[in-house]
């Protein structure tokens, strides 16, 4: 019997996360027992940068990790279905934080956790039980926010080196052109055949994603400069910034690059 409802806003801080989360309350009651069952509604979109480790998901929203938890048990599941407990790709904690490791597009999809954990009646002393799920939407993306502070810890990235290395040709000729200018107007009185206009100079930059990925700034409106792994029934076979639908194929996967 249905006798309560609740809504929870909770602030998301940006060193964990927790997220703002609505759910409803279902009190079951017999004569000893009451249950409690909790469903959450919101799904938090995270990125991670291609093999590398995922940030670690929490299993507990901000206003319960703020007071004692009594016998919480996790358990959580993968996009395929299957429980992560025991796997060689994640690191599960013992509070039940989860961290998958090597990411890659085949790992993207929906991480969902259920916490189970029980609660005193302080005025009966009645023993109930908690359930509340939690889901992750994790997506693989080249270049997900904060790849500098990773990419320092990391020996060497090809990616990340041709771009600035792209970036440094792009300044050393604008310079190289503005010092020739200087050089034509001061130092010679007549211009050669070729020369340099004032404020002629101009650099395009041309935006692609890797094959298997691209942006939408729809789907993904927290992250829509991210290059961002292609869903499933979708496919991207070049370098486009776009993820093409697939109509003649049924594509079950992330990340697809053939329809």
């Amino acid at each position: 019997m249905l006798k309560k409802k609740k809504t929870f806003r909770i602030n998301k801080p940006s060193s964990l996360l927790f997220w703002t989360i609505l759910y409803f309350l279902n009190f079951i009651q017999d004569k000893h027992v009451r249950s409690f069952t909790l469903f959450s509604c919101v799904a938090v979109n995270v990125y991670v940068k291609i093999f590398t480790n995922s940030p670690f998901l929490v299993c507990m929203d901000l206003a319960l990790s703020q007071e004692e938890v009594i016998d919480p048990n996790y358990l959580w599941i993968g996009p395929d279905g299957k429980k992560l407990e025991g796997q060689i790709y994640v690191n599960l904690t013992e509070t039940g934080k989860l961290m998958v490791i090597g990411f890659k597009e085949s790992m993207s999809g929906a991480y969902t956790c259920t916490l189970s954990h029980k609660i005193i009646e302080t005025d009966t002393w009645d023993e109930r039980e908690m359930f509340e799920a939690y889901k992750f939407m994790v997506y693989v993306n080249p270049f997900a926010p904060g790849w500098e502070e990773v990419c320092n810890q990391l020996p060497y990235d090809c990616e990340d080196a041709t771009n600035t290395r792209v970036q440094e040709a792009r300044d050393r000729i604008e310079d190289f052109f503005n010092k020739q200018a200087y050089v034509l107007k001061h130092d010679f009185q007549t211009l050669p055949t070729i020369h340099y206009v004032d404020h002629s100079f101009e650099v395009t930059r041309i935006d692609s994603c890797r094959p298997g990925f691209g942006k939408n700034d729809i789907t993904h409106n927290d992250c829509a400069s991210c290059c961002v792994v292609c869903d499933p029934g979708t496919y991207s076979p070049n370098n486009e910034v776009t993820c093409r639908t697939c109509v003649s194929t049924q594509i079950k996967q992330y990340g697809a690059k053939s329809c």
